[in-house]
């Protein structure tokens, strides 16, 4: 309990309230948004990173009261503490961390903190285990938005093995979505595997961009030529 009354200090320390109003705006906190009731405290990511650094072998325990905090850095920074243990962690303790993620994302409710920690614990675990995948599309159809915005993020771990098949799958679950913030994760994964294989991208892009919500067609072809762009933007 000490450590986890010592980095609510830190963070309420270094909390900025100006910053908090701007940053609980643009994270959508009104009623009926997305964020709705979010609290912020107004902290930097880095200066976030930095506290996590410092309690890296924070207590499982601890983990998961911090991350059922109210307040949204607390959520992050025990996020990056938890990235951080499951990254040095063996198998079996990786399996724990894991779990742990799938048993909470009722608290990992903003599009920030799946962006930071969906690919490294979820698909960190996932990457050598294709069998075990299909949880991916078990939260690819949740009515939870959090859960399918950590369903498409966590495939691009899988990128480094240029293993897209799950990327593309689960884009094609969410092709009808209608959420603009699956629209922009879909389309932002669909352009990380053009970079890696432009040939997988335009295939899939002709197959689907007719049919493709504008935001997440625009994120997918954001790296082609400005003539391919328009052609696609065209929908002939």
């Amino acid at each position: 309990m000490k450590a986890v009354e010592e980095i609510g200090k830190n963070l309420r320390a270094q909390g900025n309230p100006e910053k908090a109003k701007l940053v609980a705006r643009y994270f959508k906190t009104g009623k009926g948004e997305y964020g709705e009731g979010d609290k912020f405290l107004g902290l930097t990511v880095p200066q976030q990173r930095a506290i996590a650094k410092k309690y890296r072998d924070l207590p499982l325990k601890d983990i998961e009261k911090l991350l059922h905090d109210k307040i949204h850095e607390y959520r992050l920074t025990t996020l990056f503490i938890l990235s951080d243990q499951f990254k040095k962690a063996d198998e079996k303790k990786q399996k724990t961390y894991y779990d742990f993620y799938l048993a909470n994302t009722k608290y990992i409710n903003n599009w920030d903190l799946i962006d930071l920690s969906a690919r490294d614990i979820v698909g960190g675990y996932l990457i050598n285990k294709p069998k075990e995948r299909k949880i991916l599309y078990v939260l690819a159809r949740s009515k939870s938005l959090w859960e399918r915005r950590i369903a498409i993020l966590a495939t691009s771990a899988f990128f480094r093995k240029n293993d897209f098949r799950d990327t593309l799958a689960i884009a094609e679950l969410l092709l009808h979505d209608e959420q603009d913030l699956i629209h922009k994760a879909v389309g932002w994964m669909l352009r990380e595997v053009g970079k890696r294989d432009q040939k997988t991208l335009i295939a899939y892009l002709d197959k689907h961009h007719k049919t493709m919500p504008r935001t997440m067609l625009r994120y997918a072809i954001e790296r082609f030529s400005k003539a391919t762009r328009r052609a696609y933007l065209g929908r002939p």
